[in-house]
């Protein structure tokens, strides 16, 4: 069985949603610690012919807390946010059927930062027709404090996993001679260029999936989401 293994992204690049396609199982954290300077509550989309970064504000707390235990900002204010996406997006081609989609997202009445994030992948992926099983890392019974390469492989272990993959970023933060000798075979996918119009300006590349979803037909995405990408080689240890 194929596995992944991700932190939760809110509206990531269109390279999360094919690890998840990728795989027979995929794995949230949920139970890790939540980093201000990370991706987990932000990214980026087009505004005036540019990258701008949206992000959910977070209710104050503890540097401490693990995802599951953040609240989003009781301040935030959903509609202006819309608005936002709606004044960058408003005159793409695909904008009608994308914006439902993240209508839905964006209102999703729960305010815990991880539960908020998880429904937004679940939507993601249904659009996608990916149906790959989703699980939290919580509930699979390994020890918890274990960090990094051993973690990942004791989650592997736990589910019957036989392989695992991750995106290219991760090549160096494994090792595959350490994952053979537990038996688990270690594989990295990398995206294939998907290049598409943005109103006619310059491409930027590897925006927020809700870029992708407004310039491009669903039957595109959803090609590129099972399809557009390509395994790499075994790094040499």
């Amino acid at each position: 069985m194929k596995v992944g293994i991700m932190q939760p992204y809110f509206l990531p690049y269109i390279g999360y949603f094919q690890l998840i396609s990728a795989v027979d199982l995929f794995i949230v954290y949920d139970n890790i610690k939540y980093t201000k300077k990370g991706w987990i509550n932000r990214n980026r989309m087009l505004l005036n012919g540019v990258d701008v970064t949206f992000s959910l504000p977070l209710k104050k707390g503890s540097d401490y807390l693990d995802v599951v235990d953040r609240e989003l900002s009781p301040d935030w204010d959903r509609q202006k946010f819309l608005n936002q996406i709606k004044g960058a997006y408003s005159k793409a081609p695909e904008f009608n059927g994308a914006f439902q989609c993240v209508e839905k997202i964006v209102n999703f009445g729960d305010s815990n930062l991880f539960r908020y994030i998880y429904h937004s992948i679940l939507e993601i992926c249904q659009s996608l027709e990916i149906s790959t099983k989703i699980c939290l890392s919580s509930e699979i019974q390994i020890d918890h404090d274990l960090k990094s390469q051993d973690k990942v492989i004791a989650l592997c272990k736990a589910v019957n996993g036989d392989t695992y993959i991750n995106a290219a970023g991760g090549v160096e933060l494994y090792s595959s001679e350490v994952f053979k000798a537990s038996h688990i075979d270690l594989k990295f996918i990398k995206s294939k260029p998907l290049e598409y119009l943005q109103f006619g300006a310059n491409f930027v590349p590897w925006l927020s999936i809700v870029d992708v979803m407004m310039f491009n037909s669903p039957e595109t995405i959803k090609i590129a989401a099972h399809s557009g990408y390509e395994f790499l080689q075994e790094k040499n240890e």
